[in-house]
């Protein structure tokens, strides 16, 4: 599959991406892409996130791909028995652990736990040896549940700007890579 061939949609974490977040650069570059808006970046409310995810899938007139970093990665998993479109796949990102009692703000929690059925599509996680908001464990029993294979970011932190994955040139890579294998 080409980019042309697919509906990107990026999914943001809590607090939106930035201008330097490399979901935010590769919304620019992807002539497909478009970002989920939410109506409440800084307050996240579970139900309306994955009922903008939903609506936007459903809304799309060609195969959907998911592109989700963080909090976008429940609320993915939590919309996907809404979806009435087909997905073509789902790039995950740095998924929280939301049913942590350590995370910051503790509303986060109210997206946790994560649905564990395996998931009606192809997808990639990507996780980081030594992210703050959820560990490496996790991720990969989370990716086991739902079938998604794991890549080892080694200690990348969060997977953000912050952590220096403004450009992430080896993100673009395994996306590309991952989006060549899906079919339209």
């Amino acid at each position: 599959m080409k980019a042309s061939d697919a509906n990107i949609l990026i999914i943001p974490g809590y607090t939106n991406s930035g201008p330097d977040h490399w979901q935010t650069r590769w919304e620019q570059k992807l002539s497909t892409a478009r970002r989920v808006e939410q109506a409440e970046w800084s307050k996240p409310v579970r139900d309306d996130w994955v009922a903008r995810i939903a609506e936007e899938v459903n809304a799309s007139d060609k195969p959907v791909v998911l592109v989700a970093h963080s909090l976008g990665v429940p609320s993915v998993i939590h919309a996907i028995p809404q979806f009435r479109n087909k997905v073509a796949g789902a790039f995950l990102v740095a998924p929280p652990d939301v049913a942590n009692p350590g995370i910051r703000p503790k509303h986060l929690m109210t997206f946790g736990p994560y649905p564990r059925d395996p998931l009606p599509f192809p997808s990639v996680t990507i996780a980081s040896r030594n992210d703050p908001f959820g560990s490496y464990e996790h991720a990969d029993d989370v990716a086991s549940s739902w079938g998604s294979l794991l890549i080892d970011a080694g200690e990348s932190g969060h997977i953000n700007s912050e952590s220096g994955h403004g450009p992430w040139p080896e993100g673009t890579m395994v996306f590309a890579k991952f989006l060549s294998q899906l079919k339209p």
